[in-house]
């Protein structure tokens, strides 16, 4: 992407995405922070590094909105020449048992986890081609490239909640990388990179039964901090990766590679 571009970031508002938001504009990148909630995207632009980010609201799901949001960010901010897909959510029976998980929910969690990205890609990634470079990147989760330990769960949980990984979010998540390899390859003699960030476990106030059972799963002895997953993200999109298309960067401790 050419220095001047920005950075649109969609999760922009979670944890994850705080810490893109605060790297990225850090390191001088212009950030588009967008979130289904407004809020959220405000407290992460508002912390960013010398007024370089600003929040929009925006479904993901909705190629409507992502048109919308193209239009506006063009006109308020400037060229996107990275987009990063980061959006992710849970619905209302997402730590349900397998044999029970609702279909309105597996449909609507792969509605943003993976259909998301596409639309976002579609919009925004149809544009770098046409200008003849850009960068994608997607977010994915190592339970998208290997399968959960459930032994890590027993007594495990999250502001009080008893907490597993679902299915859909393993399924939505290989899904994306598949994408990614797929637009990698479709875009690649137009200049886009596209490429992809696999976090291992981002300590976020899990209980100390999770924490021990997870950190003893990872080479490293340990949850990943938010930042180190931000600093991928600043890597993919520098000129420094100006030759990395079609790859995943794991980021997980050593946990994928036992």
């Amino acid at each position: 992407m050419k220095r001047d571009d920005v950075v649109l970031l969609t999760g922009g508002g979670g944890i994850i995405g705080r810490a893109m938001t605060a790297e990225l504009t850090r390191v001088g990148h212009a950030v588009a922070v967008v979130d289904r909630d407004p809020d959220a995207a405000r407290v992460s632009a508002d912390h960013a590094s010398d007024g370089l980010a600003s929040a929009y609201r925006c479904d993901v799901t909705s190629r409507e909105h992502l048109v919308d949001l193209q239009e506006r960010v063009g006109a308020e901010m400037g060229r996107v020449g990275a987009l990063i897909c980061n959006a992710a959510t849970k619905s209302e029976n997402f730590f349900a048992p397998f044999q029970e998980f609702p279909l309105d929910d597996w449909d609507e969690v792969m509605a943003t986890n993976l259909t998301g990205p596409m639309l976002c890609s579609q919009v925004f990634g149809a544009s770098m081609a046409a200008d003849g470079n850009g960068s994608i990147i997607n977010v994915l989760s190592v339970y998208g490239i290997v399968a959960p330990d459930q032994r890590i769960y027993e007594g495990s949980e999250y502001e009080g909640r008893a907490i597993n990984t679902p299915a859909v979010y393993s399924a939505s998540k290989a899904g994306l990388w598949g994408l990614t390899k797929y637009l990698a390859s479709y875009w690649g003699d137009a200049g886009v990179r596209v490429n992809a960030i696999t976090p291992g476990g981002v300590f976020s106030g899990q209980n100390d039964a999770f924490v021990e059972a997870y950190s003893n799963r990872t080479m490293l002895g340990r949850m990943a901090r938010a930042g180190e997953i931000a600093a991928a993200a600043a890597f993919l999109v520098s000129d420094g990766a100006s030759y990395i298309t079609g790859q995943n960067i794991v980021v997980d401790g050593g946990l994928t590679s036992w």
